[in-house]
């Protein structure tokens, strides 16, 4: 028989748990949620491929705001289409996991048929993104295409792809430059 001293009981064991949770730094659902939010708004505003926009969600991210934002360039030179986007979800406690999957020319130049998932992994401190990684599935044909350019073009590497303290300087030119490498790279590999 449940009675009100039963519920009172559970009340404030949940009540209990629900501090011990915050205790232990765990997001609370409330800000677990927000940055969710905040996460899909970044997402957003990076295939906006508006600089203006994508910035103010990367001002607290250190070194990653730059590489970010020449990512973004980089998409746009790169024709980025959405071709799925899932719900961001919470990876780890302070991290929040947003996969995207597209078709960009780079990855069209190869001829496999293949869409790449490109994940953000949004790290967050005191609800404001602090630092963003990003991940995807390749296929090994394009880090062979990738070799294949640095090896026998190095007008693009040392052109459009030319990079100062580790970042592209024109990484949209980038893109379209490589996409043009990796469709000469085909014509080799297969004639």
């Amino acid at each position: 028989m449940y009675t009100s001293r039963n519920k009172r009981s559970a009340v404030i064991i949940f009540g209990l748990a629900s501090l011990s949770a915050c205790s232990n730094g765990e997001d609370s659902p409330s800000e677990l949620a927000a940055n969710i939010e905040t996460a899909e708004g970044m997402i957003d505003a990076f295939y906006s491929f508006d600089a203006s926009k994508l910035q103010p969600f990367l001002s607290a991210a250190g070194d990653a705001e730059v590489s970010i934002l020449g990512y973004q360039a980089w998409a746009e030179g790169g024709n980025y289409i959405v071709m799925e986007r899932v719900p961001c979800i919470s990876e780890s406690e302070n991290v929040i996991a947003c996969g995207i999957t597209v078709q960009d020319d780079p990855v069209v130049a190869l001829e496999t048929g293949f869409n790449v998932t490109d994940t953000f992994h949004i790290t967050f401190t005191d609800s404001t993104i602090t630092d963003v990684d990003t991940s995807s599935n390749d296929q090994p044909i394009y880090y062979e295409a990738s070799r294949w350019v640095e090896a026998n073009l190095p007008e693009v590497i040392e052109g459009p792809c030319k990079r100062t303290d580790g970042i592209r300087e024109t990484p949209g030119d980038c893109a379209r430059a490589m996409t043009d490498g990796y469709k000469q790279f085909m014509a080799v590999k297969f004639k």
